[in-house]
């Protein structure tokens, strides 16, 4: 179909892929949308073509799979340049993570913060059910920054997950900033100097009231500052960062936008935990997939919000649907439930032709 050769056309403009290989993963693309799912026996048979087609299919995403070595590099320049229009960008990392039989899946994830969501550029296996260690954090950002340097970076948003000496000490000497949530019961010192948690340098707060603290405390090894604030729930949210900023916390928050993107490749989206794979490097190739799916989609519902048709906003002050579903929904209804249109199809296919150039790197330190 024509359709499938211009969303070809399109990215091996951006991915030095062979024919072949770009086929499979337009083809897959589109089964994934239309079956909303990252089921590999699904997206075969919607691949087309009867019952025997669909187990060559089927026998083709396995060799994809199997063996062809993805260059992530090129995947993160074209999610990165999709979306990263402002000079300075945050970044959020978070871990997801479940279990298919005896086989856990947890995947360590490098997000860019985007309008309420995040658009994922890198991520990692971890080989446990547990959490990440600070070699797999610091393989990661440095990632990031060996690509697209740290100068275009505004800072690093991290859950009580991703806290230590040695990934503190990490992210001082390479000159990241960062906004990272810290344990209230963290060793720190007084306005006296004496040991103390950091809970109670925060005592007295009243429900949503924020405290800055004036100068810099010892924590997790390093010199940081400290700001706080009393949640609906009545506990303490305390962020540990590289500058006085009293925008700190709303700055922190903007990291659980993850969660949302979490929230569309799984239940809300594709369906990622129906994926029968468990292999850590397939898996990694299936991220790949999903990431390049769902900033395709995401684009499109923000470019329809913008020029055809905006989304309700409820009462709240909230969209009444993500441009990402918005966006996936439409393309479904063009391809898949006879409303197809060859002028809005190039419309949506337009907006991954939106790419900005990748920023030469510029270390800011070691």
């Amino acid at each position: 179909m024509k359709h499938i050769s211009e969303l070809e056309q399109i990215l091996s403009s951006h991915l030095g892929w062979n024919k072949s290989r770009l086929g499979c993963l337009t083809r897959m693309i589109l089964a994934m949308i239309a079956v909303r799912t990252v089921n590999l026996v699904d997206i075969a048979c919607a691949f087309g073509g009867g019952n025997t087609k669909a187990l060559s299919n089927y026998r083709r995403l396995q060799r994809f799979f199997s063996g062809f070595e993805i260059d992530y590099a090129e995947v993160a320049s074209l999610l990165f340049g999709l979306f990263a229009h402002d000079e300075k960008v945050y970044l959020s990392m978070d871990r997801t993570n479940w279990q298919w039989g005896k086989s856990p899946i947890n995947i360590l994830m490098l997000s860019l913060v985007h309008k309420g969501t995040a658009i994922p550029l890198y991520w990692s296996m971890i080989p446990s059910q547990g959490n990440s260690n600070t070699q797999a954090r610091i393989a990661l950002v440095n990632r990031f920054i060996h690509h697209f340097g740290n100068d275009c970076l505004a800072g690093l948003l991290c859950d009580r997950e991703f806290i230590g000496k040695d990934w503190f000490a990490y992210l001082r000497s390479s000159r990241i900033p960062f906004y990272i949530r810290i344990k209230c019961n963290a060793v720190t010192t007084n306005s006296r100097g004496q040991t103390a948690d950091v809970w109670t340098l925060f005592l007295g707060l009243k429900h949503r009231e924020e405290r800055v603290l004036r100068r810099t405390r010892t924590v997790y090894g390093i010199k940081a500052f400290l700001v706080g604030v009393r949640c609906d729930n009545g506990e303490q949210l305390i962020v540990a960062t590289h500058t006085q900023d009293v925008r700190a916390i709303a700055i922190y928050r903007l990291r659980w936008e993850v969660e949302t993107l979490f929230g569309c490749l799984k239940g809300r989206g594709f369906r990622f935990e129906d994926t029968r794979i468990t292999d850590p490097l397939r898996i990694q190739k299936l991220v790949a997939v999903l990431a390049i799916a769902f900033a395709w989609a995401h684009r499109v519902g923000e470019w329809r919000h913008a020029h055809q048709r905006p989304i309700t906003v409820k009462k709240h002050g909230r969209l009444a649907m993500s441009w990402f579903r918005y966006g996936l929904d439409f393309i479904r209804e063009l391809l898949f439930f006879g409303k197809f249109s060859a002028v809005q199809f190039r419309q949506c296919l337009r907006q991954l032709q939106q790419v900005r150039p990748v920023p030469s790197p510029q270390m800011g330190g070691g």
